[in-house]
């Protein structure tokens, strides 16, 4: 049973904690400040298959959520990706505010740097906006969904979780980013098969990262020796308590 909310237990340091909040963080911001300026193109069998270099790599934030979770608690988990918010919002407001300065035009070198950096960095208010609602939101449903399931299965079929989880989370992500981003630019049906294809393809990364995940919770569980239920814990996501 989990301590009540005012015993020392609820307070106590992790090992890998701050560790997993990094890696988390680092994984968030670099797949979405570099991988969104790059379209891929892969050839399946005479089709070709087009896709945001980003989605390679964001769905790891979701493994990172998951474990996060499942070892430490919704509520641990809730700080984490406040953290991840904070970061996206500086980087949003650190990127404009370089990219805006007054260049120098006595350095050769501006001429090459600033288009680079307006191209890479450069997103639309409307990108960027969808980008943070979106994951706010599927990282949260992500979150819950995992800790609800938990409970539910009294902690048995781990896969049942960490892929249910992401199916609602990763949905929840798409439906929100594309359509913010992109409706009324791209046609309704391309609209569509993109979110259907990035979906299926970020859940499809959390499937194959399965036996990952497994071996990484078991090793959390037993290092930090934590099995957090989320029996007794207050799911507002605008919230910061243990």
């Amino acid at each position: 049973m989990n301590p009540p909310p005012d015993h020392p237990a609820r307070g106590r340091h992790y090992r890998f904690y701050d560790l997993l909040m990094a890696g988390f963080v680092t994984v968030l911001l670099c797949s979405n400040m570099i991988g969104p300026g790059k379209s891929c193109v892969i050839d399946l069998l005479g089709y070709k298959l087009v896709f945001g270099a980003g989605n390679v790599f964001f769905p790891i934030s979701y493994v990172f959520g998951d474990v996060l979770t499942e070892v430490y608690g919704y509520a641990r988990a809730r700080k984490v990706i406040w953290a991840g918010f904070a970061a996206m919002i500086f980087a949003a407001l650190m990127s404009w505010g370089i990219i805006h300065l007054p260049v120098n035009p006595a350095e050769p070198y501006n001429k090459v740097i600033q288009p680079g950096l307006e191209t890479v960095f450069g997103n639309t208010a409307r990108v960027v906006m969808a980008s943070m609602i979106a994951f706010w939101a599927g990282d949260f449903v992500n979150s819950l969904v995992l800790a609800k399931m938990k409970v539910a299965t009294r902690g048995k079929w781990l896969w049942t979780r960490t892929i249910g989880s992401t199916v609602a989370g990763q949905g929840v992500d798409s439906l929100l980013f594309y359509p913010i981003a992109f409706a009324t630019l791209w046609s309704t049906d391309t609209l569509l098969q993109v979110i259907l294809f990035n979906w299926l393809f970020k859940v499809g990364v959390e499937v194959i990262m399965t036996p990952f995940t497994y071996a990484l919770v078991g090793f959390l569980k037993r290092a930090e020796k934590e099995d957090f239920f989320d029996t007794d814990t207050q799911f507002s996501p605008f919230s910061l308590k243990d």
